[in-house]
């Protein structure tokens, strides 16, 4: 499985040490990059740095499905999808590891989870910024994943879009994404041509070479485009150019580990035996590539060539009635790409649906004024805290001197000021609240220690703020209320005390947080 040099998810202060996790797999050394991903996830960890964690995460996944440990990989990638929503990040980030995971579910054979999760990483990248190297990465992956489903028009799209998304790439970038895009043209080329559309196929072999010598002459290659161009002269009528190559590359690959490039360059050798007539060298070659397959559709495309290389050497029969019934099999999985084309259309629009009800609710638990979760919000999250999560209570003082003093207009203006302070303080899973009038309140995700610092935090911000841009003469101050949730305590009681300790601020005097 190749992976593009490219930038994944915002890193973290210690980025050198996923960097080296994903430079090993994609230079295909798997299993070295499962120990780097273990040293850098323990130091990560350590250091608690959880977006280089991530990262480095993210590698381990893309080097366990590559040697077909699939399981393990949906594992990491479950645990990924759950993080993000934790953490938080850009929009592209959350659509690289969806598309990611929809990889993973489509190699396991669970073809309907896949494709809602494609479906999700399609609407995700609808709303995306469609610049720079998250764009970048994450239409890559949405392209490895459309490619595993065999919905190899979604591959070619997203990989042009991933190649268009650098408004001025360098040869680096542009490199690695035509390499990525010729491997899937190869594979699409194979397949087309075991369906008998020999003349798409043929023509799809030309473009990739046409690509891969362009890249060749600028100085730039690989092990993989040296094996994709071998394979290409061997299907297209090329022999002796095609053997120039797998000679001098083919043991390298095998001595160091490539077993991606190595299985490419049996197939090519295999096509360039048989071409002359070598059965038996060709069989070996064929089934070299199948032993270091480990997925089934890379198995396919080496029992395919082994099949015809058995029909034309033993003709007769029997040969040819296992031809037929392979080619049969190939038609009709050839034949479910309509059916999965189908079944996207219908993933995408249940994930649009969703996105439409969940502005809905959003819209309908907004208030109008601030943007910031009303009461009704508030009701539906105040059963929901639980031990480690506090709750903040805010009132603005002498909010109605300020009305009767400066306008309401005026003090429409101090609450959206005030609310889009809050906004800033609430982390990912974090809410901030706007009761009506001059209340708002703020569900915290830590225990009281943190909660106090980050109340104390807003309270001088908005002490500290020139109000006089406003109106002259203008001030503005807090009085706050903290309570942390105990164990098995309701809601009710909860805004209980975080109410009373709202009023013990107000009678000492206000501009001020009181909690235990």
């Amino acid at each position: 499985m190749n992976r593009l040099p490219v930038l994944v998810s915002p890193y973290g202060p210690y980025a050198s040490l996923a960097l080296h996790v994903h430079d090993l797999t994609i230079r295909g050394h798997h299993t070295e990059t499962l120990h780097a991903a273990d040293e850098a996830e323990a130091i990560t960890l350590m250091l608690g740095d959880h977006r280089t964690h991530r990262v480095s995460r993210l590698g381990r996944m893309y080097a366990l499905t590559s040697l077909g440990r699939l399981d393990e990989a949906l594992q990491i990638a479950e645990e990924l999808v759950e993080d993000q929503a934790r953490l938080g990040g850009p929009k592209a980030t959350d659509a690289k590891i969806l598309a990611d995971t929809a990889e993973v579910l489509i190699h396991l054979g669970r073809i309907d989870d896949g494709l809602h999760y494609v479906a999700r990483a399609m609407a995700v990248l609808d709303v995306a910024p469609r610049k720079g190297p998250r764009y970048f990465s994450a239409m890559a992956s949405l392209a490895e994943a459309a490619r595993g489903a065999e919905l190899f028009e979604l591959a070619d799209e997203a990989m042009r879009r991933c190649i268009e998304s650098f408004e001025f790439p360098d040869d680096l970038y542009r490199s690695a994404a035509d390499l990525t895009h010729t491997e899937l043209w190869a594979e699409w080329a194979l397949r087309l041509e075991q369906v008998g559309r020999i003349e798409d196929a043929a023509a799809l072999f030309d473009k990739t070479t046409a690509v891969l010598r362009y890249w060749t002459e600028q100085g730039i290659d690989s092990p993989l485009s040296t094996a994709i161009l071998a394979l290409c002269h061997a299907k297209s009528g090329r022999p002796a150019e095609a053997l120039a190559l797998i000679s001098d590359q083919l043991p390298k690959m095998r001595e160091a580990g490539q077993f991606h490039e190595a299985r490419l360059f049996h197939l090519a050798y295999g096509l360039v035996l048989r071409s002359t007539g070598e059965w038996r060298a060709a069989r070996r070659e064929f089934r070299a590539a199948l032993e270091l397959a480990v997925l089934r559709s890379q198995r396919l495309l080496f029992q395919y060539e082994l099949a015809i290389t058995a029909a034309q050497e033993f003709p007769g029969d029997a040969t040819q009635a296992v031809l037929e019934s392979l080619r049969s099999h190939v038609e009709a999985l050839w034949q479910l790409r309509l059916d999965r084309r189908t079944m996207l259309r219908q993933a995408y629009r249940r994930v649009e649906l969703e996105a439409e009800r969940t502005t809905a609710d959003l819209a309908a638990a907004s208030d109008a004024l601030t943007g910031l979760g009303n009461r009704r919000m508030f009701d539906r999250r105040i059963n929901t805290v639980t031990t480690g999560g506090s709750l903040l209570l805010i009132d603005v003082d002498h909010f109605k001197d300020i009305n009767d003093r400066y306008s309401h207009g005026v003090g429409d203006r101090v609450l959206g000021e005030i609310a889009a302070v809050l906004r800033s303080h609430c982390r990912h899973d974090e809410v901030a609240i706007r009761f009506g009038g001059d209340e708002f309140a703020l569900f915290l995700s830590t225990g009281e220690d943190d909660a106090r610092q980050v109340a104390e935090r807003i309270r001088r911000v908005i002490e500290a703020r020139d109000w006089s841009t406003i109106v002259p003469g203008l001030t503005v101050t807090l009085s706050m209320g903290l309570a942390a949730c105990r164990t098995g305590e309701p809601g009710r009681d909860l805004y209980d005390r975080a109410d009373a300790r709202l009023y013990v601020a107000k009678r000492a005097g206000r501009n001020q947080l009181a909690a235990a």
